[in-house]
């Protein structure tokens, strides 16, 4: 399987969040991982920025953030140019989906640790 660069938005270091899990799961599949977030911090040896850096040859954003807060990043998000999206349960976003599609990034609706799970990632 080959890497997918993968930048988590809306990173924690609570354990019990789901963002968490991802990024847990990312590193012990082989992908590389950029963490962005509220707080500064680390997991699984990732550290987590608290500004939006800029970033080459992202594959994936996946998303940890309700519809309100993505609002802050849908220009950074264009901008990093990813192929794809992936809106996690809880973050979907019509209105988001429509600047994508126009920017020819691929919008998917699915669960990323479901998607890692069944290797469909």
């Amino acid at each position: 399987m080959k890497s997918k660069k993968t930048l988590v938005l809306g990173a924690t270091t609570k354990p019990d969040r789901y963002a968490f899990k991802a990024i847990t799961m990312l590193v012990d599949k082989g992908h590389s991982v950029l963490a962005l977030g509220q707080n500064a911090g680390e997991v699984a040896g990732i550290k987590i920025q608290t500004k939006a850096i800029p970033i080459k040859n992202i594959d994936t954003v996946t998303l940890y953030l309700n519809p309100t807060r993505q609002r802050d990043y849908y220009n950074y998000i264009v901008e990093v140019k990813p192929k794809r999206v992936i809106f996690n349960p809880g973050t979907e976003n019509p209105e988001f989906y429509q600047l994508l599609k126009l920017n020819d990034i691929k919008v998917e609706i699915a669960c990323t640790l479901v998607l890692l799970t069944t290797n469909q990632y």
